[in-house]
């Protein structure tokens, strides 16, 4: 069974974890109305991908 030889410091254990952070998610401006999106996806809000109307989407009901 591995077990350590030598106590991990704590600048050691710190340098180490600095590769753990998380990354912020890629964006992407819609073609047809600049909504934000995620890349290589349809826009949820127009339906358009790549210039093209690829997913029906329902009307906006303004609120009252």
């Amino acid at each position: 069974m591995g077990v350590p030889t030598k106590k991990r410091t704590r600048s050691s254990a710190r340098e180490r974890a600095s590769h753990f952070a998380l990354a912020k998610p890629a964006s992407t401006k819609c073609s047809n109305c600049s909504a934000v999106i995620l890349p290589h996806r349809a826009c949820p809000k127009c339906g358009y991908f790549k210039g093209e109307k690829k997913i029906a989407t329902k009307a906006r009901v303004g609120k009252k």
